[in-house]
């Protein structure tokens, strides 16, 4: 049985075949899923003119939109010679973000799959990309990807902290195994699961580390007991020996670390909502490795986030 129903890809508006557009359609192809192509784009300039020139400013806005429906179609007139089955649509907006949101709920979809396009730290302090809008709001999977040497993934790991003890740590756990779980057995990819321990016996002090014994001691039962978590999260999944990957390290340095070598495709990641300046931001462990991974991520929202529940759990 398919893992998917109906993929949702945000298509570029520099109309071009993207690796999320290679992804999407990889993943229909295999799925059987429909695929939606929404292109959603909005030009200031042309806006601009409106002020001064209304009637101008629709006829080069129609003109504009014309050349990206008739592109548009005729990517997907080539997919739908391969079997697919596939819609389009070109959306005018100067909230493109609002109106992915909208186009997830009412559809609805099961995956929605968009090219990254990673910000500066000086642009993320003092605007809202659309990236992080998506990320904070989204209610189902969300597929960013970077790359598409392979089309389809071949490798797929689950990120996971199983030594959490807040309240749905736990559900939580489960919902970003299970995300991966699909993504890889719709692929025929490899599943791994992977979680980064920082339990160190020295304390960092200025330029200093100190090391003392209560430290060691601590820092030996703080793995034991996490060793010991994640391998009943493991058991509970079914996961092999050999795809379980427990590491030791700062979770960000040692699971990039780790996708590098080991030539990840995607690693499937929950977002650690929590509440700073009366936002909603991701965690910031999330965040950093979203900038720093080699790979294509799959983000999983605790459940609640958004009027949707993909898996309904």
């Amino acid at each position: 049985m398919s893992q998917f129903q109906r993929l949702l890809l945000v298509v570029t508006p520099d109309m071009c075949r993207t690796p999320a557009f290679e992804r999407a359609a990889a993943l229909a192809r295999v799925s059987g899923a429909a695929l939606h192509m929404a292109l959603f784009t909005y030009v200031e300039t042309l806006a601009a003119v409106g002020r001064f020139n209304p009637e101008g400013m629709k006829e080069a806005v129609d003109s504009y939109l014309g050349g990206h429906r008739e592109w548009l179609e005729e990517e997907a007139s080539i997919l739908r010679s391969q079997g697919l089955q596939v819609t389009t649509e070109v959306v005018w907006t100067k909230h493109p973000a609002e109106e992915i949101i909208t186009h997830v709920q009412e559809m609805p979809v099961d995956l929605l799959i968009k090219d990254v396009r990673p910000e500066s730290a000086v642009m993320r302090a003092f605007v809202t990309p659309q990236d992080w809008q998506l990320l904070r709001r989204c209610p189902v999977p969300l597929h960013l990807v970077t790359d598409a040497h392979n089309p389809l993934p071949r490798k797929v790991a689950a990120a996971v902290d199983p030594f959490v003890h807040t309240e749905g740590a736990s559900e939580f756990n489960d919902r970003i195994i299970r995300a991966a779980c699909d993504l890889a057995l719709q692929c025929d990819a490899e599943l791994h699961l992977l979680h980064a321990c920082n339990a160190q016996g020295g304390q960092p002090f200025g330029s200093a580390t100190l090391n003392l014994p209560w430290l060691g001691t601590l820092g030996a039962k703080m793995k034991s007991t996490a060793q010991e978590a994640f391998r009943l999260l493991a058991d509970r999944h079914g996961v092999p020996e050999r795809q379980r990957h427990f590491l030791l390290g700062p979770p960000v340095p040692t699971l990039t670390d780790y996708a590098c070598r080991h030539e990840v495709d995607v690693v499937v990641l929950g977002s650690s909502l929590r509440k700073s300046l009366e936002q909603e931001i991701l965690g910031s462990t999330s965040e950093a490795l979203l900038y720093r991974l080699p790979c294509s991520v799959l983000v999983v929202h605790p459940e609640g986030v958004g009027e949707l529940d993909r898996y309904g759990r």
